[in-house]
């Protein structure tokens, strides 16, 4: 039995190398007093959410990871892609709830629609 194929959204690890080096940065401060230590958190729970934050899609759900925890969505619960005002793509559930898809922009919907096995249909045509 084969794996359905998933197609993964992340944000840039950019992020995680800012984190990294923000965590660097932090050392000597939060060395400096033993009050301060709680300063690192910060970078470490921004390169946690880099890493680990995103969207999962395959032909039967998608996965929705954040920084602890995920959900997952049946495609039978999604009743439209939509992007938000600021460009992000939303599923709009079947229950009138809205949930923004991390690491997805309005752009990518046709990758995340493929993911199904589905194809959108031509605009022009």
């Amino acid at each position: 039995m084969t794996k359905p194929a998933t197609v993964r959204f992340r944000y840039n690890q950019a992020l995680l190398a800012a984190a990294i080096i923000a965590v660097i940065g932090a050392l000597p401060l939060a060395n400096a007093r033993v009050y301060l230590l709680p300063v690192l958190l910060v970078p470490l729970a921004v390169g946690v959410w880099a890493w680990r934050a995103g969207t999962d899609a395959d032909a039967r759900e998608l996965r929705v990871r954040a920084l602890a925890g995920q959900r997952r969505i049946a495609w039978d619960d999604v009743v439209e892609l939509a992007t938000d005002p600021r460009g992000r793509a939303v599923a709009r559930l079947g229950d009138g709830q809205q949930v923004v898809l991390p690491a997805v922009r309005g752009t990518d919907l046709p990758r995340l629609v493929s993911a199904t096995g589905q194809t959108l249909p031509d605009a022009a045509g």
